[in-house]
């Protein structure tokens, strides 16, 4: 089996890559940026521009893990070009390739502020261009699939936010806020997040490739769920020997300082690392069912060792020297 990664060079690529390194697979990657850890197996191109595919090596499988997620991401239309133009691409390429084998990256964000346990059956519900785009390019592959629904089998996995070492994303930043003691906990603490740690994302991933003709759609949570006060207590125990979360302020501060922050940001034209959706995102539950247990599936490593093995790579070791991901 030859496996074509689109977007194999970002976070969630690169562990993917080495997941089949590691295995023997024959893979190659498709990406705007060289891998820093597989460049001889990168080749440049643009996922929006069907040419550019016309470089990629026969392959019975592709794997698209290249989106556009940022909350800040300018003009919006760079959403709609690559991740609903990447599908379009991608699907294109299978065609013409007689390719039969889709795994495509969606996102929870297509539920948006969703009832806690959302399971795969969940009504769409986004509430940003992400969650739209997302929604959208899953239109496109499930169309792809259903042209020849016999022998093509298109997987769907919704992720919900990914964190491990090495990512530059929301779960870092929370992370690093609580170890350089600049952590404010708004709110009481009782919201739940669902969460996925990278090496567990990839692994059902590669378990995926197996799966028969047909169309596929898991949702991928780590459980159990653990609400931000238990989270954040871990954090802090893991890297002080604190059992609490620190200072607490009332949720309607939290509220407007992010809106605060939006208005400076407008003003400036600077990014800030605060915004109201982050802060609505960070007070709201954004918990998710997931049927992958079902499809035999284990997980390779638990929710809480994937916890501290992440805070002790990114704050107890010395890990400087190694890549960084600039995601959400």
């Amino acid at each position: 089996m030859s496996i074509c990664i689109i977007g194999g060079a970002g976070f969630v690529g690169t562990r993917l890559s080495k997941r089949m390194s590691r295995a023997g697979k024959d893979f190659g990657i498709f990406d705007a940026q060289l891998s820093k850890a597989f460049g001889s197996k990168t080749i440049i191109g643009d996922v929006c521009k069907s040419v550019d595919y016309e470089a990629l090596p026969k392959s019975d499988v592709l794997i698209n893990l290249a989106a556009v997620h940022r909350d800040d991401v300018r003009p919006l239309s760079r959403y709609d070009e690559v991740n609903v133009g990447g599908a379009e691409a991608s699907c294109n390429f299978a065609r013409q390739a007689g390719i039969n084998k889709i795994v495509f990256t969606s996102s929870v964000a297509i539920y948006g502020f969703a009832p806690p346990e959302t399971g795969e059956e969940g009504e769409p519900n986004y509430f940003n261009d992400y969650g739209r785009t997302k929604y959208l390019a899953e239109q496109v592959y499930k169309k792809w699939q259903a042209e020849d629904p016999d022998n093509r089998s298109l997987v769907i996995i919704r992720p919900t936010v990914i964190f491990g070492e090495g990512n530059r994303g929301n779960v870092c930043n929370l992370f690093t806020q609580i170890a350089r003691k600049r952590f404010v906990m708004f709110g009481d603490g009782k919201n739940r997040k669902s969460m996925a740690y990278v090496e567990n994302v990839v692994a059902f991933l590669e378990y995926s490739l197996d799966f028969p003709p047909g169309l596929h759609i898991y949702n991928y949570v780590d459980k159990p769920d653990l609400d931000m006060n238990t989270l954040v207590k871990t954090a802090r125990k893991a890297l002080f020997g604190e059992n609490n979360v620190g200072i607490r302020l009332p949720r309607f501060i939290g509220v407007g300082a992010g809106y605060l922050a939006d208005g400076i940001a407008k003003i400036t034209g600077k990014s800030l690392p605060v915004s109201s959706i982050r802060v609505k995102k960070f007070l709201g539950t954004t918990q998710f069912g997931s049927a992958v247990s079902k499809t035999g599936f284990v997980a390779p490593v638990k929710l809480e060792d994937a916890i501290e093995r992440t805070l002790r790579y990114e704050f107890i070791e010395d890990n400087s020297d190694q890549p960084e991901f600039l995601t959400e």
